[in-house]
């Protein structure tokens, strides 16, 4: 038994050629898309840049210390952030070029991604701003109490706090580890207080009471060193302003540099000499008892 197949080949050549002139002007706004997406990306890369340099932000970073860590990996914060929004950029721009397409799943795993990369901009821009205000208010508690034993403990403990605030509010803000870092932060916050509450009321009380004792007795005898040292200060301060009164040449010297040169009040020299007569200068030299002048 013979069986005729009819193949139609002009349908199948006519549906390539479809399928192809279909495909390349997809293609074509596909790299177009993408091209204008990188140069769009290099050019607010660099805005970014200069903003931020513009507003201080490489100072803000080198006063919270973290530009010692990025130097490691040879980048600053404002190249940083700049580094995330050039990606996010072109991450929008790749978006747009796979839409061309059609729905596919990888439009929409680039849809999540770029919509997650602003929280990671900001999250970027906390963690700056909370090492700066860490490290400040550390070198603050340490400057006042530098000279007291608990002073660099105490500097130390709220910039350790700040820290933990501030690494739970970027990723809070990012949204990574939300239902960990929470409750992690509550049952933290509730051993401190439930330690504190049961052991200063029940068992602990004779070992905190020696301790608290201790603890006082040293900072009562680190207050009043403190008040002398401060009383001192002020007082070397004092006699220096009233020793150096903003007049002219000779006003608030000792008297003996204002009796050097003398010469009679009608000679004209006194008016030759600096400051003489005018508002803050010297006074006129007084003469000795025993040399009068004559006219």
């Amino acid at each position: 038994m013979v069986t005729n197949v009819a193949i139609d080949y002009g349908a199948g050549v006519s549906d390539a050629w479809r399928s192809i002139a279909n495909f390349v002007p997809k293609l074509a706004a596909f790299l177009v898309i993408l091209v204008i997406g990188w140069i769009i990306a290099k050019v607010l890369a660099k805005i970014v840049t200069v903003v931020l340099a513009k507003v201080g932000f490489d100072r803000l970073t080198a006063r919270s210390g973290l530009d010692g860590v990025l130097a490691k990996g040879n980048y600053d914060a404002p190249s940083l952030l700049a580094k995330v929004v050039y990606y996010a950029i072109l991450l929008v721009a790749l978006q747009l070029a796979i839409g061309v397409f059609g729905p596919n799943p990888i439009s929409d795993l680039l849809t999540k991604l770029v919509s997650w990369l602003p929280k990671l901009f900001i999250a970027i821009v906390i963690i700056v701003i909370v090492a700066a205000i860490a490290r400040a208010v550390k070198d603050l508690v340490v400057g006042a109490l530098g000279s007291a034993s608990y002073g660099r403990l105490l500097g130390t403990g709220a910039s350790v706090f700040i820290w933990a605030a501030g690494i739970i509010a970027a990723l809070n803000q990012v949204g990574i580890a939300t239902t960990v870092t929470t409750p992690v932060l509550i049952a933290v916050l509730a051993t401190v207080g439930g330690v504190v509450v049961v052991g200063v009321g029940g068992g602990l009380i004779r070992p905190m009471e020696s301790r608290w004792e201790g603890a006082l007795a040293k900072i009562s005898e680190e207050i009043p060193a403190r008040r002398a040292e401060r009383t001192s200060a002020n007082v070397t301060a004092h006699g220096r302003a009233q020793y150096q009164t903003p007049g002219g040449e000779g006003y608030g010297q000792p008297v003996t540099e204002q009796f050097g040169h003398q010469s009679p009040p009608h000679s004209g020299q006194h008016h030759a000499e600096p400051g003489y007569g005018q508002p803050g200068g010297q006074y006129p030299p007084q003469q000795p008892p025993n040399q009068g002048w004559s006219q």
